[in-house]
């Protein structure tokens, strides 16, 4: 058998079953997917040693700075364990794409077989026929699978960003609360020591100073629970951001960013349905697994009817050991399948229910972006509503009541009780107001999550592999 007869075959097989691995791990696509929907300069983390030192030095020196809610956001995309192994399981899927686009190898067959007087020597080499012949249908349907697995990973990405802007908000509101506790405490800690000095000068009465007492006593037990929830509430952010330890010290700013200005406003029936639909990552994975199912077609049956369709090419020496007079042989082979029992009905009818489960799950999935968007915008809404009312009317009412008690006060014309009454009704609705400025704020990362990203909580995707469900059906039975 001359060389070249074997090499050329085998050189053209190599270079069809050659398919590359993305060198980032398919993440310069995640960062396409979510350009426009995170921070400005945030990047996504990279499995190059320097340029993880780098990134780890730029969050010690974001650290160094009081933590808005951005540069906790691109911390977290730097920092995150549970991102980390997100994007290493995409690459993971990557490399499994590319074995699955990968030609089985060839196998040899050698044999020297003897009788009497002669002596075989017999060759072969063999490979499968029909992973050459459909190699650029499942490259084409593979890479629509990895683009549906990037979209899924994106949808991730911004999904941790969103609860990290949730962890961040919570965080500076309970701080705010804190320190309205704090005051509250102080205020109804005077009255308590100012009712018992009043009992023992005989002044008050045993009722008079257990109301007191049992005001203090409820001020302090909201510290507590202040206290508590800025710790749990630090802790989360802490965590988000992949921080713990020593290196977990940030500080937070004092107080919520301000209500914005409602310029333009979204028309729930049409705007926010609209941007749903055309943005959102999960209906952009589900279209393009329906294109996948679809275009695949009748493929199923084809592949369970004849996977097994082989190449084989024979050469054989045959010598006489006397004479020493050799006979040579060589020719091909192809094996085929018979399709007397399995004539890939049931791999059809499995291949039409899933282009119609495709089809129902893209429905299902518009159906609840559409009134996700709504209620999302609906919650915006009144969120700001009753904010801009804390904010506009609420506080300065009670500024306004604080000022004309502490006038009156020093006309005396009300006692210290009721100075120290309205102190504590004023921290109240401070309270209040940082509730409700801190709800907006979260049902403005809800709706922007709701627009673009997809449905709060992470993206089960239904295999995790993206060459699982064309191979099971080539391998037929």
């Amino acid at each position: 058998m001359k060389l070249h007869r074997i090499i050329t075959p085998l050189a053209a097989l190599a270079l069809a079953g050659c398919a590359s691995i993305a060198p980032d791990g398919l993440r310069g696509q995640v960062q396409e997917h979510t350009q426009g929907r995170l921070p400005a300069d945030a990047q996504l983390p990279s499995t190059d040693a320097e340029a993880q030192r780098d990134a780890q030095e730029h969050i010690a020196g974001w650290l160094r700075q009081p933590l808005d809610q951005d540069t906790a956001v691109r911390i977290a995309l730097l920092n995150n364990p549970d991102l980390h192994a997100q994007l290493a399981a995409l690459a993971a899927q990557d490399a499994d794409r590319a074995q699955a686009l990968t030609l089985f190898n060839p196998t040899l067959t050698l044999g020297r077989f003897t009788s009497g007087r002669e002596r075989e020597i017999e060759r072969q080499i063999g490979f499968g026929l029909v992973d050459v012949l459909t190699l650029p249908w499942r490259s084409r349907w593979l890479g629509w699978q990895m683009e549906q697995s990037t979209l899924q990973a994106s949808q991730n990405v911004l999904l941790i960003a969103a609860d990290t802007r949730r962890a961040w908000l919570r965080a500076v509101a309970s701080e705010q609360s804190l320190a309205a506790a704090l005051r509250m405490n102080d205020a109804a800690r005077l009255g308590a020591e100012l009712a018992a000095r009043m009992a023992r000068a005989g002044n008050f009465s045993k009722l008079q100073q257990a109301r007191e007492l049992a005001i203090a006593q409820e001020a302090a037990a909201q510290l507590a629970r202040a206290q508590l929830t800025a710790n749990l509430d630090r802790e989360q952010l802490a965590r988000m951001m992949g921080l713990w330890g020593p290196g977990a010290a940030f500080e937070l700013p004092g107080q919520l960013p301000a209500l914005p200005r409602l310029a333009a406003e979204l028309r729930p029936g049409d705007d926010a349905e609209a941007t749903a639909l055309r943005e959102r990552l999960d209906l952009r994975a589900l279209r393009r697994e329906l294109e996948v199912a679809a275009d695949r077609g009748g493929w199923p049956a084809v592949g369970t009817v004849f996977a097994d369709i082989g190449a084989t090419y024979s050469s054989n020496r045959a010598s006489d050991r006397e004479t020493g007079q050799r006979d040579k042989t060589h020719g091909w082979e192809l094996e085929l399948p018979l399709p007397i029992f399995d004539w890939g009905g049931a791999a059809s009818a499995r291949a039409r229910a899933e282009v119609r489960r495709s089809a129902a799950q893209l429905q299902s999935a518009a159906l609840r972006a559409r009134g996700e968007a709504r209620t999302s915008w609906l919650r915006y809404r009144t969120a700001w509503d009753l904010a801009h009312q804390q904010q506009s009317q609420v506080l300065p009412l009670a500024k306004l009541m604080q000022d004309e008690t502490v006038l009156r006060y020093n006309g005396m014309f009300d006692s210290v009780w009721q100075l120290l009454a309205q102190a504590r009704a004023t921290t109240r609705a401070v309270m209040s107001a940082t509730d409700a400025q801190r709800d907006f704020w979260l049902a403005e990362t809800d709706l922007q999550f709701a627009l673009a990203g997809g449905s709060p909580g992470p993206f089960v995707a239904a295999d995790s592999s993206p060459a699982s469900s064309i191979n099971d059906n080539e391998q037929g039975h």
